[in-house]
């Protein structure tokens, strides 16, 4: 663990805690939790209902998978298994931003839809976190 590690989960924590709520409503509901390289990964119940119904920001078709501070909730164990990389990069993204995330990420979302961009694909969030891993998915 790196020396500054604590500080930044500190810092993630507001958007962690939010992660963390819903994971033993899940639990309950046949779920599963697990910490991956000392990120919590839970899918399942209520966490896979909300992912593949869509929220606000995320648009009606849903989600594999979704960060929030060091949690991330994924649809199924494949979803977090495919997405990992992926979503790792939005949790050094909280590490970066910690409670200004959420509302950053939003705002981007919001900046793009009204310049006639994608939303979710042009938010520079996204983008980075394509780059450092998969590349543009347009592209493919």
């Amino acid at each position: 663990m790196r020396p500054i590690q604590p500080l930044l989960y500190l810092w993630a924590a507001p958007a962690t805690l939010i992660g963390l709520s819903l994971i033993p409503i899940a639990l309950v509901q046949g779920g599963a939790v697990r910490v991956v390289r000392g990120v919590v990964e839970a899918h399942g119940g209520v966490i896979t209902k909300l992912l593949k119904r869509g929220l606000p920001w995320i648009g009606s078709g849903g989600a594999a998978a979704m960060t929030l501070g060091h949690v991330v909730w994924g649809c199924d164990a494949d979803c977090l298994e495919w997405s990992r990389d992926h979503e790792r990069v939005h949790v050094r993204q909280y590490e970066r931003w910690g409670p200004l995330f959420i509302p950053l990420y939003l705002a981007a979302s919001v900046a793009a839809g009204r310049r006639g961009l994608d939303p979710y694909l042009d938010n520079p969030f996204e983008r980075e976190a394509f780059e450092e891993t998969d590349g543009d998915p347009r592209s493919a």
